[in-house]
C-alpha cells in the first residue's frame, strides 16, 4: 500500500533553516511528480511546492520563492524541502503528497 511517512519537523528561531523529509512507497516513486503542502491553523492547506519526476521542474507557491527548495533522491524514494530564512507565517504541519495520497504531516514551528 502507499505510504508517505515525513520527518524533520520542529522548533526554529525566525531566520532559521530547517530540511524536512517524505519517504515514499508502495508505488513506482521515479516516475511521479510529487508535492510539498502545508496547513496552519484555521487556514485552508496550501500548495507549497512540486517536483518534476525527475528533479527538473519545480514550481514553488509566491510566499516561498527563494527561501525553501524542493528536492528529490530517486534511488531513497525521497523528497525534501529544504527551508531557510524561515518566518513566523511558515508555522504549519507540512504534508507530503502523491496523486490522492497524504502523509501525516510533520510540525514546524517557526518562533522566538
Amino acid at each position: 500500500q502507499v505510504q508517505l511517512v515525513e520527518s524533520g519537523g520542529g522548533l526554529v528561531q525566525p531566520g532559521g533553516s530547517l530540511r524536512v523529509s517524505c519517504a515514499a512507497s508502495g508505488f513506482m516513486f521515479r516516475i511521479y511528480s510529487m508535492s510539498w503542502y502545508r496547513q496552519a491553523p484555521g487556514k485552508e492547506r496550501e500548495l507549497v511546492a512540486r517536483i518534476g519526476s525527475d528533479g527538473g521542474v519545480t514550481i514553488y507557491v509566491d510566499s516561498v520563492k527563494g527561501r525553501f527548495t524542493i528536492s528529490r533522491d530517486n534511488a531513497k524514494n525521497t523528497i525534501y524541502l529544504q527551508m531557510k530564512s524561515l518566518k513566523p507565517e511558515d508555522t504549519a504541519v507540512y504534508i507530503c503528497n502523491w496523486e490522492g495520497y497524504w502523509g501525516q504531516g510533520t510540525q514546524v514551528t517557526v518562533s522566538s
